[in-house]
C-alpha cells in the first residue's frame, strides 16, 4: 500500500506543475490520473487503499470545511440576508423539479426514478468549490460584497439539503415509507449542527487562548475535533449535519480571535497541498469512463440540460433584487456548476440497492463529475480576476 500513497503523491506533484504551467486548475489532473491509475484503468492503486477511499475522503473533505469556517467573516455574510438563504436550497430544488421533467422523457424514468437522480445530480461540489472560494477570501477578492461569503455558505447548506432529500426519495424506491418529520429533518439538522459546532468551537478557543501550546498542537485538536463533529453526523443520522458543524466550530474560532484563526489558517493551507491530491485522486478512481460513455449522447445532454435549469432559473432567482452587478452574478453562476464529492460519495446507491435504472444513475453520476468539475473549476480560476473586484486595493 505503501507504493500506492507514493504513486499518488508523486503524481499529484508532476500534475499540478504540469497543469500550472498550463495555466489549468491541477484537481483536473487528479481526476483524470485516478482514472488511468485506478481500478478502470491501470489497476496500479492497492486494495486496501480503495477500500480506505471514502475514510480518506472525508478527512480530505474536513480540512476544506475547516478551512472555510476559519476564513468566514460570518457578522458580514449576515448583512448579505435573503441571496444566501436562499442559494441553499432554490438551485437543488430547482434541478429536481428539471429531473422530473426531462427524466421521464429522455429515459423513461418513473417519478421516484427521477426524484433519485435530480438529488444525486443537484448538489454542488464543497471539493471544487470550497477552497477556491476561500483563496478569494483572502486575497480580499468580491469581498466588499460578500460574493465569496455568499457561495462559500450556500454550496456548504446546499449538500445538506440534497442529501436529506435522497435519503427520503431512497426509502421510498426501496417501499418505504416517507413521513412529514424526514424532512423536518433539514431545519433540524442544520440547526444542530450549527448550535453543536459553535459551542465546540467557543470551548476550543477558551483553551487555546488560555493553555500555551504549539501551533502543531492546536492544529491536531481542531482536526481531531472536526473528525468527532463528522463521526456525529452517522451516530446522529438525519438530525445532525457534520458539514455545517465544522463550518460553524472555525466561524466561532474567528469570530472569538481573528488572529489566531489567520495563524491556523495558515496551517492548514500547507496541509490542503496534500489533502487535495487525495480528494480528487480517490474520487477520479471511483470513475469508470467505459461506463459512463456506454449510454451515448443522451445522458449528456440530460445533464447540461438541468445544470443549465439551475444555474438560469435557480441561481438567478437567489439573486433577484440584489446589489451585485452584472460581473458578479455571472461568476456566481459559474461557481454553482462543479459537482464532484457528492456525486461520487451516493452515485452509486441505487444502484448498489437493486433499484430499476441504478446502471443509468451511476453513469450519470460520473458524467456530471467529468462535465461540470473540471469546466466549474477552469471558469472559477479564470473568471474570478476578471469578474470579482479587488477590494485589497
Amino acid at each position: 500500500m505503501l507504493e500506492s500513497v507514493a504513486l499518488i503523491l508523486v503524481s499529484g506533484v508532476v500534475l499540478e506543475y504540469i497543469l500550472k504551467q498550463l495555466k489549468l486548475p491541477a484537481l483536473l489532473g487528479y481526476l483524470i490520473a485516478g482514472m488511468i491509475l485506478g481500478p478502470f484503468g491501470m489497476d496500479l492503486i492497492h486494495s486496501e487503499l480503495l477500500r480506505l477511499s471514502p475514510e480518506i475522503r472525508q478527512v480530505a473533505l474536513i480540512v476544506i470545511l475547516t478551512r472555510a469556517g476559519l476564513s468566514l467573516d460570518i457578522r458580514r455574510l449576515l448583512k448579505v440576508g435573503r441571496p444566501a438563504i436562499m442559494m441553499c436550497f432554490v438551485p437543488a430544488t430547482v434541478e429536481i423539479i428539471a429531473s422530473l421533467i426531462f427524466g421521464p422523457l429522455f429515459f423513461g424514468f418513473t417519478l421516484i426514478q427521477s426524484l433519485l437522480i435530480g438529488s444525486i445530480l443537484a448538489a454542488v461540489s464543497p471539493a471544487v468549490v470550497v477552497p477556491r472560494m476561500v483563496d478569494l477570501i483572502q486575497s480580499r477578492r468580491g469581498t466588499n460584497k460578500q460574493v465569496p461569503q455568499m457561495i462559500l455558505a450556500g454550496a456548504s447548506a446546499d449538500d445538506v439539503f440534497v442529501l436529506v432529500l435522497f435519503s427520503a426519495f431512497l426509502t421510498i424506491a426501496l417501499g418505504g415509507s416517507v413521513s412529514a418529520w424526514t424532512f423536518m429533518q433539514v431545519p433540524v439538522s442544520i440547526i444542530a449542527g450549527i448550535l453543536g459546532g459553535a459551542v465546540l468551537g467557543y470551548l476550543l478557543n477558551i483553551l487555546f487562548v488560555h493553555v500555551r501550546l504549539k501551533r502543531v498542537f492546536q492544529v491536531m485538536i481542531l482536526l481531531t475535533s472536526g473528525m468527532l463533529l463528522m463521526s456525529l453526523e452517522a451516530v446522529f443520522a438525519g438530525l445532525f449535519s457534520g458539514i455545517l458543524a465544522v463550518i460553524s466550530m472555525n466561524i466561532m474560532i474567528r469570530t472569538q480571535s481573528e488572529k489566531l484563526s489567520d495563524d491556523l489558517s495558515g496551517s492548514f493551507n500547507q496541509i490542503w497541498f496534500v489533502a487535495e491530491i487525495f480528494l480528487f485522486f480517490l474520487v477520479g478512481v471511483s470513475v469508470n469512463p467505459a461506463n459512463a460513455v456506454s449510454y451515448g449522447f443522451l445522458p449528456i445532454l440530460f445533464i447540461l440540460i438541468l445544470s443549465l435549469c439551475r444555474l438560469f432559473i435557480g441561481v438567478k432567482l437567489s439573486l433577484l433584487k440584489t446589489p451585485f452587478n452584472k460581473k458578479e452574478k455571472t461568476f456566481v453562476l459559474m461557481s454553482y456548476l462543479p459537482k464532484a464529492t457528492v456525486q461520487a460519495a451516493i452515485g452509486s446507491v441505487p444502484l448498489a440497492n437493486g433499484i430499476t435504472g441504478g446502471e443509468l444513475m451511476l453513469a450519470l453520476a460520473v458524467l456530471s463529475i467529468l462535465i461540470t468539475a473540471p469546466f466549474g473549476a477552469i471558469g472559477m480560476d479564470y473568471f474570478a480576476p476578471r469578474l470579482l473586484t479587488n477590494d485589497s486595493e
